[in-house]
């Protein structure tokens, strides 16, 4: 197996853990809470990654590197769990994997404008078309009117969106696991305070940890181990091995693996309409990652 071969299946694996993260949230939320499951996530996650990190004997980030990485937690660690489990509380997991399907187009996107590329005008129809269609289905699905989970749906793909383009600049320097590594240990800093905060009284409107289900805590277990941590892991390494243009393309079959998990573990209705919005967001996605990008003038 050559080296662009094994990026791919990296890739592969990566994606296959991502798309986890919707079902398995929907789970842990009804019983962790939306908000407090968001920290405790972060908090599992930073814990791994040190203990990651200290086995690995992996360097200290660089202080030129620091508010990169801080700005990556925040929108990586908090702003997207956040938003999706907000989300999850009112909408089916397969629905926000629709929308989200429009993040690998937003994320070159912002690759393009914070890193000084200038996208084609066919890029920028693609962009606007794909985003378009994520709308109309969210409106098509709520009978006519956004909910406030749709926006936090929304708000989910373009801050995961921006973290990745900012995590993806970054891995160029440090490299993946790095950049990773450092982001869920950074996000330390605010999650470990404000979970003992839960755990310790604060969350008197959902169950007490010791009455939570198997179910659930193998869910948050699954989004903070796997999704947080080893799942970026698998796809920045996998990246870095078979280049971005050919790996990236993996990620166009998230929302599909998505349909199929959500229909899997929490037992949602794989439907037409589903599956057409779906396609139509893959085609979208896939069209405009192959739209011209040229360096801006100097």
């Amino acid at each position: 197996m050559n080296k662009e071969t094994k990026g791919i299946w990296l890739g592969v694996v990566g994606v296959i853990i991502f798309s986890m993260t919707l079902p398995a949230t929907k789970i842990a939320v009804p019983e962790f809470g939306a908000i407090p499951v968001s920290f405790y996530r972060a908090t599992i996650a930073g814990i791994a990654a040190l203990l990651y990190v200290v086995a690995s004997k992996i360097s200290l980030p660089r202080k030129q590197d620091l508010l990169s990485l801080c700005i990556i937690a925040a929108l990586i660690s908090f702003a997207f769990p956040i938003s999706i489990a907000i989300a999850m509380q009112d909408l089916p997991s397969s629905h926000g994997g629709i929308v989200l399907g429009i993040s690998p187009l937003l994320t070159a996107l912002f690759a393009t404008i914070r890193f000084g590329e200038r996208p084609s005008k066919a890029f920028w129809i693609t962009a606007v078309v794909g985003s378009a269609i994520v709308m109309l289905f969210s409106i098509q699905q709520s009978n006519g009117n956004l909910q406030t989970s749709d926006i936090a749906l929304i708000f989910a793909a373009v801050a995961a969106s921006y973290g990745y383009a900012e995590a993806g600049n970054l891995s160029q320097k440090m490299g993946g696991k790095e950049v990773i590594s450092w982001v869920a240990i950074a996000s330390l800093i605010p999650s470990l305070p404000i979970t003992l905060f839960y755990i310790f009284g604060a969350n008197k409107n959902f169950h007490p940890l010791h009455d939570i289900s198997m179910q659930a805590w193998s869910a948050l277990l699954l989004v903070s181990i796997l999704s947080a941590f080893i799942g970026n892991i698998f796809w920045y390494t996998g990246l870095a091995m078979g280049g971005i243009s050919h790996v990236g393309q993996v990620q166009l079959l998230q929302p599909f693996c998505t349909l199929a998990l959500s229909s899997l573990f929490v037992l949602e209705p794989l439907t037409l309409s589903n599956i057409l919005f779906a396609s139509a967001v893959l085609i979208i996605v896939a069209i405009g990652k192959r739209m011209p990008v040229s360096k801006a003038a100097k």
